[in-house]
């Protein structure tokens, strides 16, 4: 796969990090996993985000996980998330990673940031030590706390042609897709995330596919294809079927915890576990995850 983010279009699903139920990480699970995320329609996978539990693992294990997904990656693009406080570290983890073959790197602005000058000069200082290394911009202030304008992507996306995708984390995310699409001055992908809750409408304005967990990601992957054909109420009758589900595995690391279940159930993953400290389900979340799921034609596998 080419380095070059040009063609990042379609699912780029946001991999889960399998762990033991003894907190070790479950290497093996990576392989099943990827299959799993390949199987049902992902052009690639952005590993080690929020939704990896990235924040939890060492520098070494960080390390360890891009490339055991980048070994099993059969061609698809691998991004992985290198945001952190300390711009040593974050500037450690990319060379690492893109050492062991990763495609880009995601980073989210860390919070501190507070006006557009600050953000300049934060991206600056990134990429005078990164380097040339493909990356996307995260834009996702409900976790980092920096808003970034349409204007101040705009400066970014100018002055750092090292960023060829924007992950579209904003609230609301289909009209701040819709002013990018009119504003920004050079063509850029644009990607969503907040767990695909929004996509049918972010595809209607515009954007060019998913970054985004679930443990259903065929759906997400089949709107995408949908939309793309202009198929647009076929693309809200399948986003629809699945919306119980999507919205009940929207809910921070809870949701992760029921969405690891499912997957395992899928066969994906060995265990359902996160690493702590987190959530660990209960058996009345499960039987509440049973008697939703019973009621929605779920696919077997």
């Amino acid at each position: 796969m080419s380095k070059d983010l040009s063609e990042t279009t379609g699912l780029h699903v946001v991999a889960q990090t399998p762990f033991l139920d003894d907190g070790a990480v479950d290497y093996a699970s990576i392989d099943t996993l990827s299959a799993f995320y390949y199987r049902h329609g992902a052009q690639g996978l952005t590993v080690l985000g929020v939704s990896g539990e990235a924040q939890k693992l060492t520098v070494d294990e960080t390390v360890a996980v891009a490339a055991r997904y980048v070994a099993a990656a059969t061609g698809h693009r691998i991004i992985a998330g290198v945001s952190h406080p300390n711009l040593a570290t974050l500037v450690e983890v990319t060379r690492d990673v893109m050492a062991e073959g990763a495609d880009a790197v995601m980073i989210c602005p860390p919070a501190g940031i507070r006006t557009d000058e600050d953000l300049i000069r934060y991206f600056d200082a990134v990429f005078e030590r990164i380097g040339d290394v493909p990356t996307v911009l995260q834009d996702f202030p409900a976790t980092s706390g920096v808003v970034m304008s349409v204007p101040a992507i705009d400066r970014l996306i100018t002055a750092f042609p090292q960023i060829g995708v924007i992950k579209s984390e904003d609230f609301p995310s289909p009209t701040k897709i819709t002013r990018m699409r009119a504003e920004l001055s050079r063509p850029i992908r644009i990607l969503t995330g907040n767990n695909g809750q929004y996509l049918v409408q972010e595809m209607e304005r515009g954007a060019d596919g998913p970054m985004a967990g679930f443990s259903y990601p065929e759906m997400l992957s089949g709107v995408y294809d949908l939309m793309r054909a202009g198929k647009r109420a076929e693309a809200h009758d399948l986003f629809n079927r699945y919306l119980p589900l999507l919205k009940h595995e929207a809910q921070g690391q809870w949701g992760i915890a029921l969405r690891k279940e499912m997957m395992r159930r899928r066969g994906a993953l060995t265990s359902n576990a996160l690493r702590g400290p987190g959530p660990k389900l209960t058996e009345a979340d499960l039987a509440e995850l049973d008697f939703l799921t019973s009621r929605m034609d779920l696919p077997a596998d």
